[in-house]
């Protein structure tokens, strides 16, 4: 039998191999970040990232790298990147982004003020410069 998923209504359910959120080697402790590599969908919130913020126990420290790779978000992982926002609202601490990646820019720019905690865009070439940011206290 395939489920369907509400992302793409013609697609099967993703499996571990579909997903496109890979986890950043070598962060400081405390620090969880993840790379996307090709369109974002509900799946890998559902699979990949909610699981990893619920493990933090303690203020969340992300670094979100939008790169040459990423594919852009589908409507059901927009959705899912709200509801994480809000589920955890009082544990975000610092949400680095990094990407050149002009419409998330401008997205970030104008709703920005919405997201919790402290919030920083840097370009891909500061990504080392994200890293500590995010660490910091």
């Amino acid at each position: 039998m395939v489920r369907l998923t509400y992302d793409r209504v013609w697609s099967p359910v993703p499996t571990e191999e579909d997903l496109v959120l890979e986890a950043l080697a070598d962060l400081p402790d405390g620090v969880v970040g993840f790379e996307a590599v090709g369109e974002v969908t509900s799946a890998d919130y559902e699979q990949t990232l909610d699981p990893a913020i619920e493990a933090i126990d303690g203020p969340i420290r992300f670094v979100y790298v939008l790169g040459d790779r990423f594919g852009g978000y589908s409507a059901g992982a927009a959705w899912q990147d709200t509801k994480l926002g809000i589920e955890n609202i009082r544990k975000w601490h610092r949400i680095a982004v990094v990407t050149d990646t002009d419409w998330v820019r401008h997205a970030l720019g104008v709703f920005g003020w919405m997201v919790p905690g402290k919030f920083e865009v840097f370009g891909l070439e500061r990504r080392s410069e994200a890293i500590a940011w995010a660490a910091a206290d």
